[in-house]
């Protein structure tokens, strides 16, 4: 038995080797069948994938094919060389596939070369499992939903040669291992969520030629080191891919086969590579939106072959290289949004195969150069955003091919040129925001028949629009507004059917709108505003089917509006203010127009009841309505406007109840409802409005109580209730309006207590709670606010003691306590009040004397203590020597100096003899003080004359010879006194009440302005020690401003001061204004506006920017000087002063007579608010060519006295009235001149406030009105009004 089992078992084992290689073979090569099986159940997961059924691209796979798999769709097989031919390629791109790589049996397909699964919707990870292509030399699984992350198993692919991720979810880091496919020459990673990897791991991959990694936002590193080693790369894109640094050396040094680099949009910075051009072959240079600085790489042109170079938005700086110009097979360049320099180089004509050129908002000036000419391939130039300063070359005119032409805001200057014409395929053309002149020219619009934007808005074009723009029938756009434009509107404009917005606002048009206007169906914006337009606006408004923004404000527009305008059903903005028109608003108006938001009829003579549907759209923003005589109730649509902004109704005939009319609306910021007759009570859901500023419910009939809720609008500045009928206590509540700086509830009939909680209102500049029922003492807290300016309890039935804590307040204009029951003796404290206008503490039981301490109220104008139980000898102060007999009537016990009391002491001789006495000091003490002076003014003397060791002899010995720096280097004072001849009479250039000034030309042609004052006589120099003085000087030696004059610096000698000034070639502004200059120096309007925008700055700049800010003091026309360029300096801080920001005494006044502000006459206190006094004297001198003396004394006293004179009859008869945008400058500067002159000096502006609306395109955008038409009543009014 054991015999039989042996062979038995050798047989076996015989069989069993004899029989692995056929399953070795079975296992490594599946059969065709085994495959088709694989893929069949492959298909049928498609199915639970999506609803949607199979491509039926692939009916070829089933069951019953199953022996014909080489023939199957999208699946090819390998050679006939083998017995059995298996599968070697799937291609199922582009096919709208859902499904999973998961269910795909890889095992089955050991020879696959090539597998394309582009652009399905293939969803999951991708399998480990991949890693058993082995054969692979082709992957595609771009453009699906797999996420998670690439299995590092990929990277045993070793004869894969293409490879793309592109478009999906992955994450996570990139697998170094990738860079183990050295036969890899296609790399696609971009559009995923990959995370940056340690690139260290990675190693080169010599046949990479093409690498994305594109838009991987989450990538955050350094520019990866390894990709310099991929030698033979022709194509690199990293952008969207959040990389920083810079760009290292070696990529330029290495990669020199590059064609293709993309870093768009990263956060790449610093300078390019010194070495970049030698990416020699490079064709398209990518590297916009990122932060790359310095200058762009001068030898740029030497990458002979570039293509396309982007670079817009970025921080280079320096010029556009000249090198540029070499690149002949440049077609596009974007170096928009940088900081360029430089001039644009006239090489940029030698590109001749350029189509697309984006120079746009960087810093470029001087002219467009005229070999622009030379692209005659160029389809699309921007140049906007600039400061090129030239002419528009006529040879742009050859740039035939031109579709888009963007000029706008620059300093272009001069005619159109007629060369433009030739540019027949313009399709936007944008010149707006320049200096360009001259009329529209008939014969150079009329081959633009092409055009769809026309843009020349903000130029001082002028004449008449000709009839030729109705050939541009292709028009969307047409802005011509803000130019000088006269005449009427062409009605040709009524052939640009194609029209969807319409802009001639801010011209001189004139005449009726054309009735063939009202036939453009597809305009949406029209706007007509600020013309000087007739007639009336006809029932054929109503075919304009698309209209959405109508604006005709501010013209000459009668009549009443047609009914239907009720038809403009797409209707969201309708303004019409300031015009003549009348009669009521159409009763169904706002029922169709659902998406209206802005409805302005301000200024109008309307009449009527506005339309109950209004609103019914729920979609307003602004009802603005005032100064009309409308009538009636509010619409009750109004509290369903959610979006509500502005509310203005106010100076109308309104009647009815407000007490429902508003709701609560989250975005309202402005209720303007005065001088109505409104009734009801004020809503508790007003104080839901949270976004609410201002609330003026001021001359109605408003009753009821003011609701507690109005306390939680934590926005309110304004809030003003008076003159109604309101009732109750004053809620406590109103003091949690931390922003409140106006509150105004007089005249009502209020009763209680003045809350305390009112002193929580630390910005609160304006209390008035007179004209009630209050009662109770005054709270002593009131006499916390910290900028109250105006307080009037006037008319209550307040009692007890005045709070001594009032003398604390900032009070500038009022403190009125008159009628009320206030009892014991005026508190001394109250003296204090030294900003003081106005005191009225009338009608009272107030006992003792008025304290003498009220002398110090310097600021005081009027006063009334009248009808008290006051007594003993009034103040001595200058006011209560002028102040009419009445302001101390109903005081028996008071006497005094002053008409209507009897002196305090009526016995003459006594009187003799005191007086006598008063003398007698008066005049011992002047001597003492005389002497005091004197001696100081010698020991000063003395003391400077011992340290400078001053010589007699005009030429500067070596200690002398003192020096003097300036911007332009250091020169001595010797020299000047050299170059002067020792201050002879010849070089005398000036004489004015603080020294005389010479002209002094020194070495290399620098010339300079010595000004010469003499110490021992001027009593304008400081008797302070001489170090002191000095350091004053030197401050004022570092002020550097582009509107200031430089002080070099300063010497003393033989009892005279010298301060070394810059040479102003012109002289001074009063020299030229008043024609002592060549009539060329004539100034014009637009400089005038220059001259006054750069002395605004200038002060602005000494009382902003300067450490201790600096108050000039003497601003005149003597002390502006002008250089060529009429450019203005002030000057002359001769008489300057450093103001501390403590500093509050003022012992001596400067100035000059017509220039200084009024309250220097009472206080002898400079502040800034001085300076801009002075300031709005000159401007006004400016612009009127005189001095606004009598203009100013008449203001003062009324501003009734002056309601019609016009503006125009004011300025400089001696030129021609201003034209266009010169108008509104000139508006804005005599508007702003005004409010600086105010008597008031609180009340006048800041000079930074001035200078930035004088600089302001909003304040000089537009007028009002027509110019001949504007009143200084209305120009004086400017605190009070939007526009002017």
């Amino acid at each position: 038995m054991p015999m039989i089992q042996k062979p038995l078992s050798l047989l076996f084992h015989i069989f069993l080797f004899s029989s692995l290689p056929l399953i070795t073979t079975t296992s490594s090569s599946p059969t065709p069948k085994a495959q088709a099986e694989a893929l069949i159940k492959w298909k049928r997961s498609f199915f639970s994938s999506s609803s949607s059924p199979p491509p039926s691209l692939l009916h070829s796979w089933s069951l019953t094919n199953i022996n014909n798999l080489c023939n199957w769709t999208s699946v090819a097989c390998g050679d006939n060389t083998t017995k059995t031919r298996t599968v070697s390629k799937i291609d199922l791109s582009n096919m709208n596939i859902t499904g999973k790589l998961t269910r795909f049996d890889f095992i089955r397909f050991p020879n696959l070369t090539h597998f394309n699964l582009f652009s399905n919707k293939f969803s999951g990870q991708i399998p480990s499992a991949i890693g058993n292509l082995t054969s692979l030399t082709f992957l595609d699984l771009g453009n699906n939903f797999f996420d998670q992350e690439i299995p590092s198993e990929i990277g045993r692919l070793a004869k894969l040669q293409y490879l793309s991720f592109h478009n999906n979810s992955l994450y996570g880091a990139i697998p170094y291992q990738l860079s183990h496919l050295q036969k890899v020459w296609y790399l696609d990673l971009a559009s995923n969520i990959f995370m940056s990897p340690d690139w260290s791991k990675f190693s080169g991959m010599p046949s990479l030629t093409y690498l994305d990694i594109h838009d991987n936002t989450h990538l955050n590193s350094d520019f990866p080191d390894f990709i310099s080693h991929f030698w033979n790369l022709t194509f690199l894109d990293l952008s969207q891919t959040n990389m920083t640094g810079q760009i290292p050396e070696a990529v330029c040094n290495n990669l020199a086969k590059l064609e293709y680099l993309n870093l768009t949009n990263n956060l790449f910075q610093g300078p390019f590579p010194k070495n970049f051009s030698k990416l020699s072959k490079l064709k398209h240079l990518r590297a916009q939106v990122n932060k790359f600085s310095g200058p762009i790489p001068e030898d740029i042109g030497s990458i002979s072959g570039l293509q396309r170079i982007d670079l817009h938005q970025n921080s280079l700086d320096g010029k556009i290289p000249s090198s540029i110009g070499q690149l002949r097979e440049l077609r596009y360049l974007d170096l928009q949004n940088n900081s360029l320099n430089s001039t644009i180089p006239s090489e940029l004509g030698f590109c001749t195969n350029l189509t697309h050129l984006d120079l746009n908002a960087n810093h470029l000036e001087g002219k467009i150069p005229s070999s622009i000419g030379q692209l005659r391939e160029l389809r699309y130039l921007d140049l906007r955003n600039n400061f090129l300063n030239s002419s528009i070359p006529s040879e742009l005119g050859f740039c035939t091919n031109l579709t888009y032409l963007a000029l706008a805001s620059n300093k272009l200057n001069g005619e159109l040129p007629l060369s433009l014409s030739n540019l027949n395929n313009i399709n936007e053309l944008g010149l707006s925001k320049n200096h360009l002149t001259g009329p529209i020219l008939p014969s150079l619009i009329s081959n633009w028949t092409e055009v769809e934007s026309l843009q020349l808005q903000n130029n001082k074009f002028s004449g008449n629009i000709p009839a030729e723009i109705g050939l541009l029938t292709k028009l969307n756009y047409l802005f011509l507004n803000n130019n000088n434009f006269s005449g009427s509107i062409p009605s040709e404009i009524g052939n640009l059917k194609d029209l969807t917005k319409l802009a001639l606002s801010g011209n001189q048009l004139s005449g009726p709108i054309p009735m063939t206007l009202w036939n453009l169906t597809n305009i949406k914006t029209v706007y007509l505003y600020f013309n000087n337009l007739t007639g009336m606006i006809p029932p054929e408004i109503e075919d304009m089917v698309s209209l959405e923004e109508f604006d005709v404000d501010t013209n000459h527009l009668y009549g009443e509006l047609p009914g239907t305008i009720s038809r403009l059903t797409k209707l969201k903005s309708f303004s019409v203010f300031i015009n003549n028109f009348s009669g009521s608003i159409p009763r169904d108006f706002g029922r169709y127009s659902p998406n209206l938001s802005i409805l302005r009829l301000s200024d109008n003579s309307f009449t009527g009841e506005l339309p109950p549907e209004l609103c019914s759209g729920s979609a307003l923003e602004e009802l603005s309505v005032g100064d009309n005589n409308f009538s009636g109730s509010l619409p009750k649509c109004l509290r369903n406007c959610s979006k509500l902004q502005r509310v203005a109704v106010g100076h109308n005939q309104f009647t009815g109840s407000i007490t429902n009319s508003f709701g609560i609306h989250p975005n309202l910021n402005s209720v303007f409802l005065s001088k109505n007759q409104f009734v009801g009570e004020i809503s508790p859901e007003l104080g839901e409005c949270e976004s609410l500023n201002r609330l003026l419910m001021d001359r109605n009939k408003i009753s009821g109580q003011i609701p507690p809720e109005l306390g939680k609008l934590s926005k309110l500045a304004e809030l003003i209730l008076d003159s109604n009928d309101l009732s109750g206590y004053i809620p406590a509540q109103l003091g949690n309006l931390g922003l409140l700086y106006k509150l105004n509830l007089s005249k009502n009939h209020l009763t209680g207590d003045i809350p305390k909680s009112l002193s929580n209102l630390t910005k609160l500049e304006l209390l008035d709670l007179s004209e009630n029922n209050l009662i109770g003492n005054i709270p002593i807290e009131l006499g916390k606010f910290e900028k109250l300016s105006t307080l009037n309890l006037s008319h209550n039935n307040l009692f007890g003691q005045i709070p001594p804590d009032l003398g604390n307040l900032p009070l500038q204009y009022l403190l009125d306590l008159s009628s009320n029951s206030l009892s014991e003796p005026l508190p001394a404290d109250l003296a204090k009040l030294i900003r003081l206008e106005i005191l009225n503490v009338s009608h009272n039981h107030l006992l003792g004397s008025i304290p003498e301490t009220f002398s110090k109220m310097v600021s005081l104008v009027g006063i009334d203590f009248s009808y008290n139980n006051l007594t003993g000898p009034i103040p001595t102060g200058a006011i209560f020597r002028k102040v009419p007999a009445n302001a101390f009537l109903g005081n028996d016990g008071l006497c005094g100096d002053t008409e209507g009391l009897t002196p305090c002491n009526s016995n003459p001789g006594k009187s003799n003899k005191i007086s006598k006495v008063l003398l007698a000091l008066l005049v011992s003490s002047c001597v003492i003080l005389v002497v005091a002076t004197t001696s100081t003014a010698a020991v000063l003397k003395f003391s400077w004359k011992s340290k400078l060791k001053e010589t007699e002899s005009p030429r500067m010995s070596e200690s002398f010879d003192l020096g003097i720096w300036g911007r332009y280097g250091k020169f001595t004072f010797g020299a000047i006194v050299n170059a002067t001849e020792n201050f002879d009479e010849k070089y005398l250039i000036g004489k004015g009440g603080f020294g005389s000034v010479y002209k002094a030309m020194l070495g290399r042609g620098k010339v300079v302005a010595v000004k010469k004052l003499n110490i021992s006589d001027s009593s304008d120099i400081p008797e302070i020690n001489r170090r002191s003085f000095e350091n004053e000087i030197r401050t004022l030696t570092e002020v550097r401003h582009r509107n200031i004059i430089n002080l070099y610096g300063f010497c003393s000698w033989r009892d005279c001061l010298y301060l070394v000034y810059e040479y102003a070639e012109r002289g001074s502004l009063r020299k030229v204004l008043y024609g002592t200059e060549e009539r060329e120096a004539e100034l014009g309007w637009s400089t005038r506006v220059k001259i006054v925008q750069g002395l605004a700055h200038a002060i602005a700049y000494l009382h902003n920017d300067c450490s201790p800010p600096i108050v000039h003091r003497d601003i005149t026309l003597n002390n502006v000087l002008l250089e060529k360029g009429f450019v203005p300096w002030l000057s002359d801080f001769g008489t300057a002063r450093l103001l501390s920001t403590d500093s509050s005494n003022w012992t001596s006044v400067a100035g000059s007579y017509g220039y200084m502000a009024p309250e220097l006459a009472f206080t002898m206190r400079v502040t800034d608010k001085c300076d801009v006094y002075s300031f709005g004297v000159v401007a006004l001198e400016i612009m009127m060519g005189r001095h606004p003396g009598e203009l100013l004394a008449s203001l003062s006293v009324s501003l009734t006295e002056n309601a019609e004179l016009l503006l125009k009859d004011l300025l400089d008869q001696r030129l021609r009235p201003p034209p266009g945008q010169s108008a509104a400058a000139v508006a804005s500067v005599v508007t702003m001149a005004l409010a600086c002159t105010s008597t008031n000096a609180e009340s006048r502006p800041t000079m930074d406030f001035v200078a930035k609306e004088l600089s302001s395109a909003r304040t000089q955008a537009k007028l009002s009105a027509p110019f001949g038409m504007i009143t200084i009543n209305k120009l004086a009014s400017f605190q009070n009004e939007k526009n002017f």
